[in-house]
């Protein structure tokens, strides 16, 4: 029998907390410096400039200042982590983002260690990762975090569920699967982790209800790869060859979404599915920081 597969849209999901957002930097009613991202990067170009461009848009929308923090292409690892040492020091900088992927031989966490766990806000330093595995960061991955939040909003039961998922970076991948697996809401689930090793991946996937696949894999997933009737959260994002589109290229996420029409009950689009949500996350996380450092809430 032919399932009719359900869109989860990322848009109502990011818009509520970009919501809410709104309000809890209304309510400081201007009694103090209101929240302020710093984005720090490497160059001009670079895979992050468009995502660059629509954080700066978001957060400027919803009342979060927004500073530009530009190095030369050419920054050693050393200027980097001055840089955010700076910004660490800075009060009136009360998150900071490093963007990334960065130029080879320029070192991510030696950058993003040099930031306080409130002001790590994408979650990703040492210390943060640290308390994720005990269950209490100050700050989660964006983009995992996104993740949980399209679960709620579209009523998804993770408690007692089986699921996978596809990847293991440690900004994605394997926060991801430490949620899943911890108590509460949007927890409490019996996780595997598949990746790139992992030997007849259908096998793997088999009788898991849930498929989460960041793996950046284009057209990995397919009806022959997921269980029928699962759940598909497709976070892989990767730009494909599109002589149709106006640049020459398209973005493609891990799931085959033609092959799968019909096949699973529920799968985000790409775009418009994990995208909105992350950059509405990563605004959600500014505030919790900003809220704890100057007011110290915990």
């Amino acid at each position: 029998m032919k399932i009719l597969t359900r869109q989860l849209l990322g848009k109502p999901v990011g818009d509520s907390l970009l919501q809410e957002v709104r309000s809890r930097v209304g309510r400081s009613g201007g009694s103090g410096p209101g929240p302020l991202l710093a984005s720090v990067h490497l160059g001009t170009g670079g895979p992050f400039a468009f995502y660059r461009r629509n954080q700066e848009r978001t957060a400027l929308a919803v009342g979060i200042g927004f500073r530009d923090v530009s190095l030369p292409e050419t920054a050693t690892t050393a200027q980097l982590q001055d840089t955010v040492r700076a910004l660490e020091s800075d009060r009136s900088v009360h998150a900071v983002l490093v963007q990334h992927p960065l130029p080879a031989g320029v070192d991510f966490r030696a950058a993003v260690d040099q930031l306080s766990p409130e002001k790590d806000v994408d979650g990703v330093g040492s210390v943060n990762l640290g308390r994720l595995v005990e269950g209490r960061p100050a700050l989660a991955p964006a983009v995992a975090v996104g993740v949980l939040q399209i679960l709620r909003h579209y009523a998804i039961g993770t408690r007692g569920q089986r699921v996978a998922v596809i990847g293991r970076s440690p900004t994605v991948g394997l926060p991801l699967a430490l949620l899943l697996a911890g108590h509460g809401e949007s927890g409490d689930a019996t996780v595997t982790v598949a990746h790139s090793r992992t030997p007849r991946l259908a096998e793997a996937l088999a009788g898991n209800a849930l498929i989460i696949s960041c793996a950046g894999v284009p057209g990995l997933l397919t009806r022959e790869i997921v269980p029928k009737g699962s759940i598909v959260i497709d976070v892989g994002l990767s730009s494909i060859p599109d002589p149709s589109a106006p640049s020459g290229s398209r973005a493609a996420g891990d799931a085959d979404a033609a092959s799968l029409e019909g096949w699973v009950e529920a799968i985000t689009p790409v775009p418009g599915g994990v995208g909105p949500v992350t950059v509405a996350q990563l605004m959600t996380n500014v505030v919790t920081g900003w809220e704890r450092l100057t007011r110290g809430k915990s």
